[in-house]
């Protein structure tokens, strides 16, 4: 039976991934930043929250509403892979599939009752850009959803790499302890594409009003300028 259906954002993310370059692959791979969660204006009733404190993860459907196309391809190339294999796409999380849905398991922070937009939920471990509509939120359920057992295709057997990351004491004393540690949260997570390892190549990552740039040779991403892009204007 072909039937339509309409759906409609129940809230939207707010936090500093202002560009999909730097986001992490994956949800939960980075505590910080911390991400609110804004309900639309006709869900902003308390109640929808409410046995919500009860949890510590929940789950966003949302919308990848930079990745959507008027057509689609049964393969797409994983970055996991080097981008050069295809897989199909419903054996992947790619952005690009029939239905632009993402899924994404984060963890409650805490949930800010009384603020001018409403109940506003602050969750950790978000993958999610700037401003991404959500189409809904349910709980995790250790019972139902965690699956220790589960295969992990050809996702387990591509090493998960990590950097390690310097950042010189001067962008410390400039910019502060927290903005250099959530800069080295996100850069460990090697953000470039899998098939490129230029060592002087240098890459450009906006984070909320900061720009930092930076290079990766032998395992280690070197900070190379972080810039606050505010002053500039």
């Amino acid at each position: 039976m072909d039937q339509q259906f309409t759906m409609r954002p129940v809230a939207h993310i707010e936090n500093d991934y202002v560009e999909k370059f730097g986001i992490p692959r994956q949800a939960g791979l980075v505590d910080k930043p911390l991400s609110r969660i804004i309900l639309e204006p006709e869900f902003r009733n308390p109640d929808v929250f409410r046995g919500m404190e009860g949890f510590s993860h929940i789950w966003l459907v949302w919308v990848f509403s930079q990745a959507r196309r008027d057509s689609w391809t049964p393969t797409v190339r994983p970055p996991r892979l080097g981008g050069n294999e295809r897989v199909g796409v419903f054996a992947t999380r790619s952005p690009f599939r029939p239905n632009p849905i993402g899924l994404s398991c984060v963890e409650i922070d805490h949930i800010e009752w009384h603020t001018p937009e409403g109940p506003v939920l602050v969750v950790k471990g978000a993958d999610l850009l700037n401003g991404t509509p959500i189409l809904d939120i349910k709980p995790y359920i250790p019972y139902a959803d965690a699956r220790p057992e589960a295969k992990e295709g050809f996702t387990g057997s591509v090493p998960k790499k990590t950097l390690q990351v310097e950042i010189e004491e001067e962008w410390y004393m400039i910019y502060g302890a927290s903005l250099c540690e959530e800069i080295r949260d996100i850069l460990s997570q090697d953000p470039r594409p899998a098939y490129q390892e230029d060592p002087k190549r240098v890459y450009g990552v906006r984070y909320g009003k900061y720009n930092i740039r930076f290079r990766v040779e032998n395992d280690t991403a070197y900070v190379e300028e972080i810039e606050n892009e505010e002053e500039k204007r």
